[in-house]
C-alpha cells in the first residue's frame, strides 16, 4: 500500500520535547475544551520540528450546546453559551470558528475535527445547521473531519460528507469510515464503557488495525491518534509495527 501512514496522540501524553523526538504529528486536544492565547499557539508552533504535522479538535463552541459539562474546563468567558453548538447558525458560532481558525493558521494545521456531542442526532435541523455551517465557513487550507457519536445512517453522513467535502472521522474499532483518500482514525481504547480509555491495545489488536489499514487500497493519508490512557507506548508499538 503507498499510502502515507501518520501515528500519534491525541494530546500531549509527555513532555512535549520527548513527544516531538518521537513522533511527528500530534491531534491538539486541549483546543477543544479552550482555546490558547495566540501567542501561545505560535510558541508551540516554534517549538515543534520542520515538517511536524498538527491536527487540532475546533473548539468545542461549534459542536456542543453550553450546559454540557465539557464547558467546566472552558476559560472562554467572551461567548453567551446559551447560544453555542450544534453548529447552529448565529454569529457566535461563527466567532468561536474564526477564533479556532486563528489558531490552526498560526500551527499551520492540517485538518481540523469537529467532535459532535452523543446529543447531535440526525434531525432535519441538524441537517440543515450542519450544511450552513460548511458551505457559509471560510475554510481556508484546512482539511475537515467530522466525528459523529449518535448514531447516523451511513448513507446520510455519506451524502453530507462528499457535498460538504469533509473527512468521516471514526475509531476503526468501531465504525469503517464511508470517505475515501484520506482516513482520520481516533483510537478510543476498548471495549465501550466507562473504562474504555485505561484500555491498553494489545499486539494482536495493533496487527489486526495494521491489517485493516493496508485493506484501504483507495487511501492517500491514513491519520491514526491513540486517545487512551497507555496512547504513548500504544502508538510507539504502533509505529514500529508500520
Amino acid at each position: 500500500m503507498s499510502a502515507n501512514i501518520h501515528v500519534g496522540c491525541c494530546g500531549f501524553p509527555v513532555a512535549k520535547q520527548k513527544y516531538f523526538e518521537t513522533f511527528k504529528t500530534i491531534e491538539l486536544q486541549f483546543t477543544f475544551y479552550s482555546l490558547p492565547r495566540l501567542e501561545t499557539a505560535q510558541k508551540w508552533a516554534d517549538e515543534a520540528p520542520e515538517n511536524f504535522i498538527w491536527t487540532m479538535k475546533a473548539w468545542q463552541g461549534i459542536t456542543h450546546p453550553g450546559h454540557m459539562p465539557t464547558y467546566r474546563r472552558s476559560k472562554m468567558k467572551e461567548f453567551d453559551r446559551q447560544k453555542l453548538g450544534l453548529f447552529r447558525n448565529n454569529e457566535q458560532v461563527f466567532k468561536a470558528w474564526q477564533m479556532t481558525r486563528q489558531v490552526a493558521d498560526l500551527l499551520r494545521a492540517k485538518i481540523i475535527v469537529f467532535q459532535c456531542p452523543p446529543l447531535f442526532k440526525p434531525t432535519e435541523e441538524a441537517v440543515l445547521n450542519l450544511r450552513h455551517f460548511f458551505e457559509t465557513i471560510d475554510r481556508g487550507p484546512f482539511q475537515l473531519a467530522l466525528e459523529l457519536r449518535a448514531n447516523w445512517v451511513k448513507a446520510l453522513v455519506r451524502e453530507l460528507c462528499d457535498e460538504l467535502q469533509l473527512i468521516h472521522c471514526v475509531d476503526p474499532f468501531k465504525e469503517d469510515s464511508v470517505t475515501k483518500d484520506v482516513y482520520y482514525f481516533r483510537l478510543h481504547g476498548k471495549p465501550p464503557g466507562e473504562k474504555m480509555y485505561r484500555y491498553t491495545y494489545s499486539q494482536q489488536d495493533l496487527i489486526r488495525l495494521k491489517d485493516k489499514i493496508d485493506q484501504l487500497s483507495d487511501a492517500r493519508e491514513v491519520y491514526v491518534f491513540f486517545n487512551n490512557q497507555t496512547s504513548f507506548e500504544d502508538a510507539l508499538r504502533f509505529s514500529e509495527l508500520i
